[in-house]
């Protein structure tokens, strides 16, 4: 069982560094550093939009809008954040 908390908590951390490269990646696109033109840039972005989109749309929706600023990653980053702590202080300390 600790073995697939584990698995739990490194898919989750993986999980956060696909958000932060993903916010990373859309700055560089808004600011024109990156070209989308580009095939490995478009399939990269394609690929991390891919994948944080169906958990970042749901807070979007239901977080008011701030302008320009989109702070959903960092709200699902500290929803993993606790989901861990969780994880480590509760529940793995009580599996055998």
């Amino acid at each position: 069982m600790r073995a697939i908390l584990d698995i739990i908590s490194i898919i989750l951390e993986l999980y956060v560094w696909l958000l932060i490269a993903s916010a990373i990646l859309s700055w560089l696109i808004a600011f024109n550093v990156v070209n989308t033109r580009n095939p490995f840039v478009a399939s990269v972005a394609e690929f991390l939009y891919k994948i944080t989109e169906p958990v970042l749309r749901p807070i979007r929706n239901l977080m008011p809008s701030f302008g320009g600023l989109d702070i959903s990653p960092v709200i699902v980053i500290l929803i993993i954040m606790f989901l861990q702590r969780v994880i480590a202080y509760y529940i793995y300390p009580n599996v055998i």
